[in-house]
């Protein structure tokens, strides 16, 4: 038996639940979340002589997600422990604090609370993540498939697991390239996107060995059978959604890029946001502003021809995106080429913050952040998070008053959002039912 409700209406319809557990063919996901919680209330009722209407009641199922919850703040410390270098005295202080911060990240909190998926998706991903760069990557492909059965797009991110040991591959192979035409002394390849050009070069010689394609394989096979048992559900399922498939049609919504960049921005912004990097990124425009003039010419075509409304996003005013949308976007047409600037900006501050991992790291993290978010026609910051987190986990561990204001702002922004939750609460006119204010 499953709960009736998808995950993201329970936080609404606190009083038509009574106590019945059933699955909902409208459901989009896979029911990951339910088998688990039945797999953790069940026996509880067995061993406590619970009822039905116990097992199945609001707290219980949102029990489940505060277990995920401890469960990511362990995942987390454990991440910072193993990516970040312990070369500092302060460094352990710092990964401490970085943990506590994560693990309050607002977007991610607020839904820990809820009966939604994403506590869950994000314990299996990171957990996927840990055992991938702990070399034990059978149990990370099949952690991944746990995560894909909590969401569909998870399967990006165990392809990014697969991606970390390429990426470390190729580094070491470049590295030796890099070495064998220093002591050839090779003239460099000049002119615009030389570093582009020279990469490209190297990958295709690379690809072009059977011996290096073989060694791949043997290191990534887990998580190519598990993409191979992916692509078998999308063909016998018809697709990669389940349930209402009407409104989660993929797109090529090439700004939901742009919407991610502004939003790591936003959350991020004691680590991307200071005068010597707005210095900075304007004297390298200046320097090549060549490049930077093609970037925004590309970046106002793909937000004119490729920005999408979806009907939730227009519709459902409990939605902080619905406000965004209509206070920002809807209001001045001109708005959305206006912003392009800021996304170029907070693009190549993400970028920079990364700089301290190799350009193949950076190739895979960006190719899978394309994927899980182009795609998506519909603006909802949920699906932010897991880049987001991911992202956090890589940049170097920020200085301890950075960390601190971090913290702070993330604590006010969750008062308020629950403030504004539990207390600014309103009706539609054609539902009895409670509406609240959520992300």
């Amino acid at each position: 038996m499953f709960p009736h409700f998808k995950t993201g209406t329970l936080g609404s319809h606190q009083n038509t639940l009574q106590g019945v557990c059933r699955w909902d063919p409208m459901i989009t996901t896979l029911p990951g979340l339910y088998l688990l919680s039945v797999g953790v209330v069940k026996p509880a009722s067995w061993i406590f002589g619970w009822s039905e209407h116990v097992v199945c009641s609001i707290g219980m199922l949102r029990f489940v997600n505060l277990l995920f919850s401890v469960g990511n703040f362990y995942l987390l410390y454990l991440l910072f422990r193993k990516v970040q270098p312990r070369h500092k005295a302060a460094s352990s202080v710092q990964r401490i604090l970085s943990t506590l911060t994560l693990a309050v990240f607002p977007t991610l909190y607020f839904f820990n609370f809820l009966y939604y998926t994403e506590a869950g998706s994000m314990f299996f991903t990171l957990f996927a993540y840990l055992m991938c760069l702990y070399g034990n990557h059978k149990t990370s492909a099949l952690l991944g498939f746990c995560g894909f059965m909590f969401r569909q797009t998870n399967i990006i991110w165990a392809v990014f697991c697969a991606g970390n040991i390429i990426a470390q591959k190729l580094t070491e192979a470049w590295k030796t390239e890099l070495q064998k035409k220093k002591e050839e002394r090779l003239p460099p390849i000049k002119g615009p996107f030389s570093e582009f050009r020279k990469i490209f070069q190297f990958l295709l010689a690379y690809s072009m060995s059977f011996k290096n394609l073989s060694m791949l394989f043997l290191l990534t096979w887990p998580y190519i059978l598990l993409m191979f048992l992916f692509c078998v559900f999308v063909v016998v399922n018809g697709g990669i959604v389940i349930g209402d498939r009407s409104s989660h049609e993929a797109c090529l919504h090439f700004p939901q890029l742009f919407y991610f960049f502004s939003f790591t921005l936003f959350f991020s912004f004691p680590h991307l946001l200071s005068p010597s990097k707005i210095r900075a990124f304007l004297s390298l425009v200046w320097k090549r502003r060549i490049q930077f003039f093609v970037i925004t010419l590309v970046s106002l075509f793909l937000v004119w021809k490729f920005t999408y409304a979806h009907k939730y996003l227009l519709a459902d005013n409990r939605h902080y995106t619905f406000y965004v949308w209509k206070r920002v976007f809807q209001r001045y047409e001109i708005v959305k080429y206006l912003l392009v600037p800021i996304y170029i900006f907070a693009g190549w501050s993400i970028a920079d913050s990364l700089k301290s991992k190799s350009i193949f790291w950076n190739l895979m993290f960006f190719i899978c952040l394309f994927t899980v978010t182009v795609p998506q026609k519909l603006l909802e910051f949920r699906y932010f998070i897991l880049p987001y987190i991911i992202y956090r986990l890589n940049i170097p561990l920020p200085p301890i008053s950075r960390l601190v204001c971090e913290l702070g702002c993330y604590a006010v922004v969750n008062f308020l959002t629950f403030y504004v939750f539990l207390n600014k609460t309103f009706q539609w006119p054609n539902s009895q039912d409670i509406q609240r204010f959520m992300w």
